[in-house]
């Protein structure tokens, strides 16, 4: 890979990062604070973040702020270690990371529909 290319495609690693943290993160937070307060926090499957719906706002928003910076440093670190990489590894670490991203969108999507699913029909999908 020339640097012209990797650039470019860390560039993108970095945009499906924003994106998987956006739906985990942002999009989880106000769906589940809608879905906890029309059917109650007994809804939510996740034992954390049923114990972080009995806080303070303040507390949930923090700790959903604490873990976009622990992913972004852990992310910056593999970027960094796919940039020390060399040919033709690099190549199969950085189909690893894409696979990871796309999984992370998955889930991301899928605790979305969740969501919905509770918000709308009264009850999670799992």
């Amino acid at each position: 890979m020339t640097s012209r290319i990797a650039d470019s495609r860390i560039e993108e690693y970095w945009d499906w990062i924003t994106v998987a943290l956006f739906l985990l993160l942002a999009v989880d937070l106000l769906t589940t604070l809608v879905a906890a307060r029309l059917v109650g926090t007994g809804a939510e499957s996740n034992p954390l973040m049923r114990w972080l719906l009995n806080r303070s706002i303040l507390v949930v928003i923090g700790a959903h702020l604490a873990v976009v910076v622990l992913v972004t440093g852990f992310f910056r670190l593999l970027i960094d270690r796919l940039r020390r990489t060399s040919s033709p590894e690099n190549r199969y670490f950085a189909v690893l990371i894409e696979v990871w991203l796309g999984f992370l969108v998955a889930v991301g999507l899928g605790v979305f529909a969740n969501n919905l699913s509770v918000i709308v029909l009264g009850g999670s999908l799992l």
